[in-house]
């Protein structure tokens, strides 16, 4: 049966998710990739040219931050938590940001872009001083990503087997603290 183009650059972009969060960027070969999505390497490459365009590709990733304007600001560092253990748990996607971005430059900086762009506007809600949004927010991303790096990554037992409540309670007041909290 064959796929169409749409088709066929959704089944290599599924392959490639799964193969850059499972193996990180340096380990992942275009030829396992092409593997895991049944089809031929030259076709990945004729959708995307490289493996770095391939990697841009399926690192494209949408945090879904829900804006916390009008929500209670003392409960914002619990609400954010929240949100990134449901987006850590549903989407591979940010396991291949987090798996390559220790390892490769390129990742890395899609990371930093990825962050910056999408946490910067929802601190900058929360923020009465403006000129402490970027720290702020690089402060709330060192503790959710060092968490997923412990947790999913590392797997560190205390952390892995902790519950959602468990980590809410943890690294909810961290976090509130980076966002709204006195310097």
């Amino acid at each position: 049966m064959r796929r169409t183009s749409e088709e066929t650059k959704a089944k290599i972009l599924a392959a490639a998710r799964e193969r850059f969060a499972a193996d990180g960027y340096e380990r992942s070969t275009i030829r396992a990739i092409a593997t895991d999505a049944c089809i031929d390497p030259s076709m990945v490459m004729r959708y995307f040219g490289s493996k770095e365009k391939l990697f841009a590709a399926a690192a494209d990733f949408d945090l879904e931050l829900p804006s916390l304007s009008g929500l209670e600001r003392d409960r914002a560092g619990s609400l954010m938590v929240e949100h990134f253990l449901d987006r850590w748990d549903a989407d591979d996607g940010l396991m291949v940001l987090l798996r390559s971005g220790v390892t490769n430059d390129d990742a890395a900086e899609r990371m930093r872009d990825i962050f910056a762009g999408q946490i910067m506007p929802v601190v900058a809600e929360l923020s009465d001083d403006q000129s402490t949004v970027a720290v702020r927010g690089a402060l709330a991303a060192t503790q959710i990503l060092g968490f997923a790096l412990a947790r999913y990554i590392l797997r560190f037992p205390p952390i892995v087997d902790m519950s959602r409540d468990e980590v809410v309670a943890w690294l909810g007041p961290t976090v509130q603290r980076y966002l709204t909290g006195a310097p």
